[in-house]
């Protein structure tokens, strides 16, 4: 679960940077298969994340600005 909760908040990180690359890239950054980034990718649109590519520049992009916070809050 730690694994996928860091692939996940350094997906975020790219794809705010915009420096995601292909998908293949992508795969080799988070060191997963591309199927997962897929996955990781449908888990963040699940959630709400506006996220789409850009063929032109080659990445991944947030439409509109916002973040997660992916952490333990007590009640």
């Amino acid at each position: 679960m730690k694994k996928q909760i860091t692939s996940l908040a350094l997906l975020h990180q790219l794809i705010s940077r915009e420096k995601t690359g292909t998908p293949t890239e992508l795969s080799k950054k988070l060191k997963v298969s591309e199927r997962q980034v897929y996955n990781y990718l449908d888990l963040l649109k699940e959630m709400g994340a506006p996220i789409d590519f850009c063929r032109k520049r080659q990445t991944y992009y947030y439409k509109e600005d916002g973040g997660f916070n992916f952490r333990f809050c007590k009640e």
